[in-house]
């Protein structure tokens, strides 16, 4: 330890004259954020530099010179409206492409000075969108470079309860109401263990090395889009690097992880047509747990790559795909501990890997006035889920379930650019496969389910702006349907979309925005595959589940690089499933390790969640950038009995900062503070429970009657960078809660025992303190060569 200090304390010490010497080129293109048409000439600055350049015939371009820092970078061209990227970190190695697409300027705004800045509005969804860069996502305190956890600091957004899992809920909807697309294929879940039929697990699955950038839009959805309620999360990946091979190698609080990417065929060129980028990542919790004499040793591989090849100026295809490996296993702590032993036997047993691999072809149309995508892409998502009476050995067995869902999809979508007019249509065309076998011995309850059913959609969508780009309006169509449920059809989920946007002022720094839909949801698998003994598919007749969202909102450009919004939301839900044994919403499950849906239900439920949201974004200014986010807000559900009740993510408050210092010498200093207030939740029938146990009775009638105390923390970490001639090297502290707040959960409960660690007999419940209170420190690297 001594001789790593001293060595940490020397590059410190020459880290000034090492960055000095050494500079880098930036490379990069300007497109045409429609037609993806190069753009020629365009002109690109670093912002308090003099150092700037322009595009070639290709639109790309090479920017010599540059010290290695934190930049913001400005790409401007004459009718369009100037974009620039903030906070871009520029290493001695390891700096990825950057790519601008940029907007035409509206007739009007031609005769003003338009200021650059990195927001921007689009004409699909003007309003409710927010989007992250990968520098956001790397330096997020408490974020352990987990994309789902650094999207909880977005207005609207919240995690699971307690903050120990990475359910993102949006504007008080549930879990499994968003959808997720990586390069434009659709992937069923971004989790590591995730629960099936909802969505969430404790750690993320993506890794942000392959990211460009993230966008969640929390209403106004495009009309492409299927399948989603409350939120579309869509990850753009970058290509690899086409003119030299590099590797990032990154050790985390919890993993090890391994990126490598470069040109393929290059034969001589400056840059290669073809790109790969792969990576794999290594848990290593099971021997930190092991370590700390846990009682749980969860594990966990996953894998990421993209291979990029363009055919000509105008065509190219990829082929990209991610998966995980995930075991949850279980030892006996040495010595006797109640919480320990409780653990031990309530947690379930989890075998389950998920895998989705897609090919993807873009065409920009000869005329320049319009472009094609389409995908084919296969998710698989195999999990085999079981409970015993003694854990330890497996003996006993209470639940088990082993299922497998699969999808084969096929995308098209064709956009067309008409006398102002962006025209888009398009179609989906799925095959599911569902198995699954299932016994759960204290309901008396087995069943062995096959099922296969096509699923398939329509899409239309036109947007234009209006008298001189003062108002922008969308308007979309989408319709769904299936070929197994038997009380839908293509008129009965007809999904209309409207959103518009007026620019208040000429420099188009006012904006009133408004945007109304309908959106429609299938079941899950869960439901739809569950049997009834002779009754069979019982939950045929299940109805898709529909949201109707009507969303107002201000916004005011504050300068070039902040802003201020403000939106209030209405969302009412129709045909949510309900569970008939327990006459709960399906709605307030799903936020645990379970499986979700795996019951009879009823297509009778409704569902509300409205509230307004307040955010102040500032990009990086003079070393220093910030998002605070407030939002407050109602989610409430009804059940069997018709009676709305809030839900258990009725938090009705949350606020988030997410703020950060560039200081010399390549130190950067970010926190993070979150809070959430008082959530409901379900008291344990402890009558019941004594006789099931290790599984839990939970009585949902409670949730109007108790809450938990409200969520608080903040988390801190420091970076320090060094740049070398052949490789960049990243080292942080972090500092999760660290005024050791105590993390609220539900009362959780053990069966009451002797002090030599016997079942006290007659059984009955014990409550286990909540000791969730500890200041966590981290360290973690990350080397690029």
């Amino acid at each position: 330890m001594k001789y790593t200090t001293i060595f940490l304390i020397l590059l410190s010490l020459f880290s000034t004259s090492v960055n000095a010497q050494t500079t880098v080129s930036v490379f990069g293109k300007v497109l045409d954020a429609n037609t993806k048409e190069p753009l020629i000439g365009a002109t690109i600055t670093i912002d308090g530099t003099n150092l700037g350049t322009t595009t070639d015939f290709e639109g790309a371009f090479e920017l010599q010179g540059v010290v290695p820092a934190s930049y913001n970078f400005t790409a401007s061209y004459l009718g369009y409206k100037p974009l620039t990227k903030d906070n871009v970190i520029i290493q001695s190695v390891g700096n990825y492409d950057l790519v601008f697409e940029l907007m035409e300027a509206a007739t009007e705004l031609t005769a003003v000075e338009v200021t650059a800045s990195p927001f921007r509005n689009t004409l699909t969804t003007p309003m409710s969108i927010q989007s992250l860069s990968p520098e956001e996502i790397k330096s997020y305190p408490g974020g352990n470079n987990d994309i789902a956890k650094v999207v909880q600091s977005l207005p609207g957004v919240s995690g699971s309860v307690g903050g120990f899992r990475n359910d993102v809920i949006i504007r008080g909807g549930a879990p499994n109401e968003n959808v997720y697309y990586l390069d434009g294929i659709e992937i069923p879940n971004i989790n590591h263990f995730s629960t099936q039929g909802s969505a969430g697990g404790p750690v993320g699955l993506l890794n942000v090395n392959f990211v460009e950038g993230v966008t969640l839009s929390a209403s106004s959805f495009g009309a492409q889009y299927d399948n989603v309620l409350s939120g579309v999360l869509q990850f753009d990946q970058r290509i690899g690097n086409p003119r030299k091979a590099q590797t990032n190698f990154r050790v985390s609080a919890s993993e090890t992880a391994l990126t490598t990417e470069g040109p393929l065929f290059r034969r001589g060129a400056d840059k290669a047509k073809t790109t790969y980028i792969v990576s794999v990542r290594r848990s290593y919790l099971q021997l930190l747990f092991q370590l700390l004499q846990l009682p749980i040793r969860p594990d966990y591989w996953d894998y990421q790559y993209k291979i990029n090849h363009e055919l000509n100026d105008r065509n190219s295809i990829y082929l990209t795909g991610i998966g995980s490996i995930d075991q949850y296993k279980v030892k006996a702590p040495e010595e006797f501990d109640l919480d320990q032993i409780s653990t031990l036997e309530q947690v379930p047993i989890i075998d389950q890997w998920s895998t989705t691999s897609g090919l993807g072809w873009k065409n920009r149309m000869k005329d320049g006035k319009g472009v094609m995508n389409a995908s084919f892409s296969v998710n698989i998502l195999n999990n085999n889920f079981r409970r015993f009476d003694d854990n330890e050995n497996q003996t006993g067995l209470l639940f088990r379930n082993d299922s497998r869902e699969s999808e084969r999809r096929l995308r098209y979508s064709l956009t067309r650019f008409v006398n102002d007019w962006s025209l888009s249509i398009g179609t989906n065309i799925t095959w599911a496969d569902y198995t699954n076998e299932t016994q759960e011995f204290l309901l008396d309850n087995e069943y062995n389910t096959t099922l296969g059913f096509w699923k398939y959609g329509l899409f239309s969508q036109a947007s234009k702006s209006f008298f001189e780009g003062k108002l922008d309006f969308t308007f979309g169509l989408r319709t769904d349907g299936n070929s197994f449920t038997t009380e839908d059809n293509l008129l009965s989920t007809l999904s209309p979309r409207l959103a518009l946007s007026y620019r208040i002022d000429k420099a188009d720094t006012w904006r009133l925005n408004a945007t109304a839909g309908r959106y429609f949801k299938i079941p899950p698998y869960t439901i739809l595959g569950f049997q009834n003994g002779p009754l069979g598919f019982t939950n045929r007749d299940a109805r898709y589940i529909a949201s109707n969202h009507a969303v107002l909102g201000l916004e005011k450009r504050l300068g070039k690089n902040a802003k201020i919004s403000t939106e209030a939301f209405y969302k009412y839900y129709e045909r949510y499933p309900v569970s008939l044994g327990e006459g709960i919403s399906l709605a307030n499950k799903g936020g645990d390790f379970s499986v979700l849906g795996n019951e009879e239900i009823v297509s009778t439920g409704n569902g509300k969640t409205y509230g307004v949201e307040f955010l102040y974004q500032q990009k990086l200014v003079k070393n220093f950038y910030g998002i605070l986010a407030v939002t407050i807000f109602g989610s409430e559900f009804s059940g069997k009995d018709g009676i709305f009740r809030p839900s258990v993510w009725d938090s009705r408050s949350l606020v988030s900062f997410t703020g950060g210092y560039k200081a010399k010498r390549n130190f950067e200093f970010n926190l993070r503070y979150r809070y959430a207030g008082k959530t409901p939740y379900a008291k344990v029938d402890q009558n019941k429970t004594v006789d099931t146990y290790p599984i839990i009775i939970l009585v949902y009638s409670t949730l109007n009657s108790s809450r938990l105390d409200a969520f608080s923390q903040l988390d801190f970490r420091v970076d320090k960078k060094w740049n070398f001639r052949k490789l960049a090297f990243n080292l942080y502290l972090e500092i999760q809660n660290a005024f050791g707040q105590t993390l609220p959960s539900p009362p959780s409960y053990g069966l009451r025992r002797e002090p030599n660690g016997e079942i006290a007999i007659p059984k009955s419940l014990i409550e286990i303190p909540n000791d969730s209170g500890t200041l966590l420190p981290i360290i973690g690297m990350a080397f690029d060569f």
